[in-house]
């Protein structure tokens, strides 16, 4: 049994309200996210630290690759998308803080694109049915050469990161945020859990509890004031 968070954006106050929760009610639980933890929120310095210090794993979003890019990379076209983005809220997250930044770049490029567990597999957009034809047979047990194909390009829409087309079946649950919901939403289908609940748009940060490829419990935390940015605006 294992706990997975949305996209918390910045979010800081209500990450840390929703993980009390959720170690309240599961104490021994392993807790996850899918990624975009920078951009649009207030929080994206205290979040990263606050990662580091729970010990939550997540697999970076297509946020926190933008966030990595402008800095380690600043002539991609990741980088150059990321001032589109909600780069102001990050940048000033980090004002008088620069020590800690290679530290959380280094985290977003040593994290996994994904995480195939017993109980589920983690990702911030999913497996597109675009790239079925890249994959190999039994890609799901060659973690290695399934890294390597879905770190090809990126910035391409279909990506790992970037896709919001349809998912695909993989043969277990995939959990997935980055494509934005007022409330979780099951595509039975594509065997895909969407947890993205627009957190840094007023709404919610959500947690689910997965166990053996089925929801168990949901857990979320209506977004704290302190943590939106007041010129905050919905974007990609």
């Amino acid at each position: 049994m294992i706990a997975i968070i949305g996209d918390v954006h910045g979010c800081f106050y209500t990450l840390q309200s929703l993980v009390e929760k959720i170690r309240e009610k599961y104490p021994d639980i392993s807790i996850y996210c899918v990624g975009d933890l920078v951009d649009r929120g207030n929080h994206s310095f205290e979040v990263f630290e606050y990662m580091i210090n729970e010990k939550i794993v997540f697999t970076p979003g297509n946020h926190d690759f933008m966030f990595y890019s402008s800095f380690r990379d600043p002539n991609s076209l990741m980088a150059k998308s990321w001032k589109y983005n909600g780069a102001e809220t990050t940048l000033s997250s980090y004002k008088n803080r620069l020590d800690r930044l290679d530290e959380h770049l280094n985290l977003i490029a040593s994290s996994p694109l994904f995480l195939n567990l017993d109980d589920c597999f983690i990702s911030h957009a999913g497996i597109s049915m675009h790239l079925a034809e890249k994959l190999p047979d039994n890609f799901l047990k060659n973690q290695i050469e399934l890294e390597k194909i879905l770190r090809e390009d990126l910035f391409e829409q279909d990506s790992i990161i970037w896709t919001r087309g349809k998912l695909l079946n993989i043969g277990k649950l995939q959990v997935v945020g980055h494509t934005h919901r007022d409330n979780i939403f099951f595509d039975k289908d594509s065997e895909v859990l969407y947890i993205d609940t627009t957190a840094y748009g007023n709404n919610k940060l959500t947690a689910v509890i997965i166990e053996q490829n089925k929801l168990i419990d949901t857990l979320d935390e209506k977004t704290f004031s302190d943590d939106i940015s007041k010129n905050s605006s919905f974007y990609v």
